[in-house]
């Protein structure tokens, strides 16, 4: 078991954030006083438990390529959370 079921929700959306902003994705931000990345993950988990495949939505300006996207979000992420696969949504 790894270090990451320790990671609290809030603490993994923070952690894909900033690892998205250093890997200089074209991130869409919302509006307002306080924009942020257009991310979110599909369901929270309590802390301690451990999940080999969860889903998140990463909402960019402009299309990247699905490997690129991985391979540069992938080296920002600390061991113990890997990106097993990319799907575009290009509407």
């Amino acid at each position: 078991m790894g270090l990451m079921r320790y990671i609290s929700h809030l603490d993994l959306m923070r952690l894909f954030m900033r690892a998205a902003r250093r890997a200089k994705l074209p991130l869409k931000m919302t509006e307002g006083f306080s924009p942020h990345p257009k991310l979110s993950l599909k369901r929270a988990l309590k802390l301690g438990v451990e999940s080999d495949n969860e889903e998140a939505s990463i909402v960019l300006r402009f299309p990247v390529e699905p490997e690129d996207f991985k391979s540069r979000l992938q080296r920002q992420l600390p061991e113990g959370i890997r990106i097993k696969d990319v799907q575009g949504n290009f509407n």
